[in-house]
């Protein structure tokens, strides 16, 4: 039977943030991710940018021993709720590790996480045919977000060039 283990990514340290740009550049080479890996621009600098950025938290899962999956948080604040709120901005299972609940297990610890941060909720963003993450996500307990009855939309503008 494999052992699992989820633990706190130490931001600090520069093999933590290797280890992280690893899992993130699996989880962008991936369908859902994507498919493409990360850029050259991300890759030469996710790493110092995470040991640098100051609202963000990660969550590295391991089997047996071995970097399995990931999850990268972002902090940010609720004015409807006067609380700190997370941003699940990514969650990753490599391939070879899926189906063995290592989702559900991070998906727990993030939650665990931002309790302990004083968070109100946790919020996340899902590809509408990412029908794994939804089951997922929905088992969890989330929901489409909304506020008065009405669902909201994901927006972005680029406003750099990378």
């Amino acid at each position: 039977m494999s052992t699992l283990a989820i633990r706190a990514a130490k931001l600090a340290d520069p093999a933590d943030c290797q280890l992280l740009l690893q899992l993130t550049d699996a989880y962008a080479r991936d369908a859902m991710g994507g498919g493409e890996g990360l850029s050259e621009h991300a890759r030469q600098q996710l790493p110092a940018a995470l040991a640098q950025h100051p609202g963000l938290f990660a969550l590295i899962a391991e089997l047996d021993g071995q970097p399995a999956g990931h999850a990268l948080c972002v902090l940010g604040f609720s004015s409807f709720y006067a609380a700190p709120v997370c941003n699940l901005h990514d969650l990753s299972v490599l391939p070879t590790a899926r189906g063995l609940g290592l989702g559900r297990a991070l998906m727990q610890a993030v939650e665990a996480a931002a309790l302990a941060r004083g968070c109100a909720k946790v919020t996340l963003e899902v590809r509408a045919d990412n029908h794994v993450g939804r089951s997922l996500y929905q088992g969890e307990g989330f929901a489409q977000s909304g506020l008065g009855g009405t669902p909201y939309l994901m927006m972005e503008k680029r406003i750099t060039g990378v």
